[in-house]
């Protein structure tokens, strides 16, 4: 009877030892995990969720053309959303953001479809842009059709260098400025290829980034 009393009070004790051993290590691994949750570094998050920070007396900015048919251009400067199709002011054709090239608030947004519509009012628009102003300009659908020669150029005038070859269903994205002495780092362009295209008669979006100059005095 003893013996198996002993044996008993054993088999208790090996019994709790374990449980209090695994409760332990679970309350440890817990705790790691709080302390760890506690103490990790968020990755830092900059205007228009751009992959670095802008110099002083930069704007930061960010847009994407137009998916196919289906989803709008986006187009933020500042952490500024100024055109998307949340907002609801962008169409078919070239949507255009206008901004205050040293404050940086936004004169003026607009599209003008290029495939059913009039290159006229668009030109008329693209004269009236005053000097020193940002202009940000995104394709959706078919941004091309109805451009003309007079167009082109006044683009061109802006710092563009590929919307001489822009054609039917391209994806285009670019942000100049009126006045501007050369041509626009800020330029992104991908051609409609039956080959290449990632959706159907249509490229894929184009993205780009990045810090423009404030305009100084």
């Amino acid at each position: 009877m003893r013996v198996a009393g002993a044996a008993k009070l054993v088999v208790a004790v090996a019994v709790f030892l374990l449980t209090f051993y695994v409760i332990s290590q679970v309350f440890e691994i817990k705790m790691d995990a709080s302390l760890g949750n506690l103490f990790a570094t968020k990755p830092p998050r900059y205007k228009c969720g751009i992959s670095k920070a802008c110099p002083e007396k930069h704007f930061a900015f960010k847009m994407a053309s137009g998916a196919a048919n289906v989803v709008g251009p986006k187009i933020c400067l500042e952490d500024n959303i100024l055109m998307s199709g949340v907002k609801n002011n962008v169409g078919r054709g070239i949507n255009v953001a206008l901004v205050n090239g040293k404050t940086g608030e936004v004169i003026d947004t607009k599209y003008f479809d290029m495939w059913g519509g009039d290159v006229a009012p668009f030109i008329e628009f693209l004269k009236s842009i005053q000097d020193g102003t940002i202009v940000l300009m995104g394709t959706y659908d078919d941004g091309a059709t109805k451009l003309n020669d007079e167009a082109r150029r006044l683009i061109a005038d802006l710092g563009s260098t590929s919307i001489t070859t822009l054609g039917f269903r391209d994806n285009w994205v670019f942000c100049g400025g009126k006045g501007i002495k050369t041509k626009s780092p800020f330029e992104q362009y991908i051609k409609n290829n039956k080959d290449t295209n990632k959706y159907e008669g249509w490229p894929e979006v184009v993205e780009m980034e990045g810090c423009i100059p404030q305009k100084q005095d």
